[in-house]
Parts: C-alpha cells; structure tokens; sequence
C-alpha cells in the first residue's frame, strides 16, 4: 500500500489519526445528502458514521493491506465499508429494544437525536451502502476479489457472526451462569468475526497465501478476545469520559462476562496473554507488521 499515508509508521498514535482522517474523508463524500424527505435518513447515517472514534477495525484493513501491497485506493473504500457496518451494529445495539443506550463515542446516541425507527433505517442504510462499495470497480479491479470480500463480510457480519454473537449477548443478559467457553464463542463472534474480517482483508485484497491469511486471521481472534476483555474491563473500572458511554452496566444487570467469571486480576492475566500469542503470529512477517504490533499493545494499555 501506498506508504504516504502513515507520516510516522512507527507512532501509533499519529497513524490511527492519520487513517480515520482518511477513511472519514472518503465516508463524507460516500454519504451525500440528497434532496427530498429522503435526506433524514442520510443524516442519520452521516450523524452516527462521522461520530468521533479510533476507527480501529478501519485501521486493521489498512494496516494489513499495507503488508501486501495494496493499492491505497482499494484498502480504504474496505476500510471505510467496515466502519459502516461497524456503526449500524452500534446505532442498533444501542436502541431500547437492545441496549437501550443514551451516549455513544462522547455524544448523544442515534435514536436519542432522531427517532427509533430513523435509527433503524440508518443501521440499514449503513449495511446496505458497505456491501455497494465492496462491489464497486475502485475496491479491486478483480471481480473474484470483490465477491470474496462480500461473501466473507456477510459471513462475518451475520448471523454466524456478529449478530449471532449478539442474540447470545442478549442471552447472556438473563443467564450468569454461562462458562468461560460460551463466553469466548460469544465474544468471538460478537466483536471477534468483525475484526477477523479487517486483519484478513488486506490478504485478500493483496492474494496472499492461505498460510498469512490462517496468521492474520489467528491474530485477530486473539486481540478480539484481549479488546473484549478490555472493554470489560473498562465497564467495570472506568469512567463514561473514558469509554464514551455507560459503564457498569454489566454488574447492574447479573450479565456474565469475563470479569465476572475471571475477575479483574484474572481478566487482565488473559488479556495480556492473548496479546503475547497475537504477537508470536505476527513474526513472520518481519518489520512489516509493527503497526499490527502496535496494535496489540494498544488493546491491553487501554486496561491492563
């Protein structure tokens, strides 16, 4: 990939600004508000799509990207889809019937400004304009790689992944005796098949072997299940100025979670040795990857 985007490869920080900076340009021009009674719904959509964050499963696609060469034009119109899919799944997450959630990254959620149903219909809309640009021409000039990405986004993004995982989540709100194996299958598939798609995408952009591929995808689940651990983490020691939302909603509700059933120490001593495994995945790739290094180290820092 077209190294100019990453300023300073070698500073986290400054390459995550650098990459949502991108992906939210491409998002601005993506989600035009148009004339007519329609236009509510793009401003919906463009309200929750355009919400501050890390963009971090963005930033996956185009870090992995990088490692085969792709074309920047090719990694960010996926980085921008997965970001859209990515905020349906939290404007619908956080409606009444779900989460019933009032603050999303730092700001009033997307049913708490519009409505319910306009909620519903930008999830749709954000779903449904994802899969619209993976199809398009300016995503790869290979018609076969195009049809992989969808397949794989669907299968990720559906129901044998993440929403499966969250029909089980919602599940779990009412059973705390769930074990730690139905917790990781929950999380792996609630948080885990999202992020398994932004790590494996760059080698299916680039047409890696299917032995990177198994290395990228094995490095996403563990730094899925290290982030949920986090986030966990999080809701149960931080802070809304630090998470952006509420916490300790868990606890309130009896819900089963990592915490609850390792404790904090032992919550954290998972994470860490998730983020340990992520990084032996990454060896073969050389000096290529520090940026997926980064990475991992990031997602046990936010709570370790």
């Amino acid at each position: 990939m077209n190294s100019s985007l990453w300023s300073n490869p070698s500073h986290l920080p400054t390459a995550l600004s650098e990459a949502a900076s991108a992906v939210d340009q491409l998002i601005d021009r993506l989600l035009t508000v148009p004339d007519g009674p329609e236009a509510r719904v793009y401003e919906a959509m463009r309200y929750s799509a355009q919400a501050p964050g890390k963009r971090l499963r963005p930033f996956l696609v185009l870090a992995s990207a990088s490692l085969f060469g792709v074309s920047l034009t090719s990694a960010l119109q996926v980085a921008a889809s997965i970001e859209m899919v990515h905020t349906y799944s939290l404007i619908h997450d956080d409606l009444p019937a779900m989460d019933d959630s009032d603050l999303r990254r730092g700001r009033p959620t997307c049913h708490k400004v519009y409505d319910d149903a306009t909620a519903i219909l930008a999830g749709d809309g954000l779903l449904t304009l994802a899969f619209e640009v993976l199809a398009d021409a300016d995503t790869h000039g290979d018609p076969a790689v195009r049809c992989e990405l969808i397949s794989y986004l669907a299968k990720c993004a559906g129901s044998a992944g993440m929403v499966g995982g969250q029909m089980i989540d919602l599940q779990a709100e009412h059973d705390a005796t769930l074990d730690i194996g139905a917790i990781t299958r929950l999380q792996r598939l609630k948080t885990g098949a999202l992020i398994a798609f932004s790590c494996e995408a760059g080698a299916i952009l680039g047409k890696a072997s299917p032995e990177l591929r198994k290395l990228l995808h094995a490095y996403a689940h563990d730094i899925g299940l290290a982030f949920q651990i986090a986030d966990d983490l999080l809701d149960a020691e931080g802070t809304a100025a630090e998470t952006g939302k509420s916490v300790g909603r868990d606890a309130e509700a009896g819900k089963a979670t990592f915490v609850s059933i390792l404790g904090l120490d032992g919550a954290k001593t998972q994470a860490r040795a998730l983020v340990e495994q992520a990084l032996n995945h990454l060896q073969p790739f050389g000096a290529k990857a520090e940026l997926l290094r980064q990475v991992a180290h990031f997602v046990i820092q936010r709570r370790s």
